[in-house]
């Protein structure tokens, strides 16, 4: 069973832990509702005989098991006995420490249009970052064990053989680094409100990338000069925008390119909430690029955690974006072709109780 009952529950997506035999060890509450099934008539019960998957997925199943490397598979459909099919993403994984075991979770495209639409991505991605973390805290007790031994090995060995110990001591510390990326996300604290001028934040941002990742770049800025003050955390914002300057720049490659900041006001921005009632985010900041574009395949998903178009990234960088941007009850979104990729942010403006007042 899963130890932590109250991050298993939170999930907002359907989640099955699968044993050795295939059959379902545990449910969440998501689970529950996406099947029609109570958890306790699902216990035990085969998952391919509860979950019809239209793919041969059984095969690519066992694979990540024997394996022991995680599988994602985009815009299958998956239905039940008792409810039609929907378009979902499969997730499979296999679970630290415990020989067999899988987790399996679906992602209903219409769950996760629904949730964009009510604006929820904060619960999405903290749960799964939740997930992430305790998986963190048990996979780095081994590497360490992993490490040590490495280490132990190297001084009696000479030659090619050292080499292959020092590749394992570097790819655990590499692994490790993942990790605290992982664990720095989840302890990310909650916004401090207060009057931010923008333009501030974006300044500070353009020179550190100059100075650092962003050397070999062309930054430009296009700033509307009568924006007004905007309601947030100044920190957590410029973090924010150093990510996607960082994103720009890790693109453009060592040839290099060129980034415009663009900042305007749009009156008619609103974001509609779950509740009906709406939300003006006028404050608007783009960060675009002439970069190659987000890859075609993630483009959909690239504000999920884990969701990466390089090869050694992480999928953390745009994740954490939007958990700060939803925190601070404003609005992502990207628009990418080959040339030219626009990331746009919608910050809402000072609340006018706390103007500073004119003396």
């Amino acid at each position: 069973m899963i130890s932590d009952t109250a991050l298993w529950a939170s999930l907002p997506v359907p989640a099955f832990l699968i044993g050795g035999n295939n059959c379902i060890l545990d449910a969440n509450s998501a689970a529950e509702g996406f099947l029609n099934t109570s958890r306790r008539g699902l216990l035990n019960q085969p998952v391919w005989d509860q979950i019809a998957i239209d793919a041969p997925i059984e095969a690519s199943f066992e694979r990540a098991r024997t394996q022991g490397t995680p599988l994602f598979v985009n815009d299958i459909d998956v239905g039940s006995r008792s409810r039609a099919p929907l378009q979902c993403g499969v997730q499979i994984a296999p679970v630290q420490g415990r020989p067999g075991e899988m987790l399996l979770l679906l992602s209903p495209r219409e769950l996760a249009a629904r949730m964009t639409q009510n604006h929820s991505a904060k619960s999405a991605a903290q749960s799964a970052i939740g997930m992430a973390e305790m998986l963190a805290h048990e996979i780095k007790n081994p590497l360490a064990g992993i490490t040590g031994a490495a280490q132990l090995l190297s001084m009696n060995l000479t030659g090619e053989d050292v080499e292959l110990t020092d590749l394992i001591v570097s790819e655990s510390r590499r692994i490790v680094k993942l990790l605290d990326q992982v664990e720095q996300f989840g302890n990310l604290s909650e916004p401090q409100f207060k009057p931010v001028n923008l333009h501030d934040v974006l300044d500070r941002a353009r020179r550190s990338a100059l100075l650092g990742f962003g050397a070999n770049m062309t930054i430009t800025e296009d700033y509307d000069p009568s924006l007004p003050l905007a309601w947030g955390d100044a920190d957590q914002l410029l973090q924010v925008v150093l990510n996607l300057l960082k994103n720009a720049s890790e693109a453009a490659g060592p040839s290099g390119g060129t980034i415009r900041i663009r900042s305007y006001y749009e009156h008619s921005f609103r974001m509609r909430r779950s509740d009906g009632t709406g939300k003006l985010l006028p404050l608007q900041i783009e960060v675009i690029d002439d970069g190659p574009g987000l890859p075609e395949a993630i483009r959909e998903d690239v504000f999920d955690p884990f969701v990466s178009g390089r090869e050694n990234g992480t999928g953390l960088g745009l994740a954490l974006v939007s958990k700060i941007i939803s925190e601070h009850n404003g609005w992502i979104s990207v628009d990418s072709v080959p040339g030219r990729t626009v990331f746009r942010l919608s910050l809402s403006r000072i609340p006018k109780d706390a103007e500073p007042q004119e003396i």
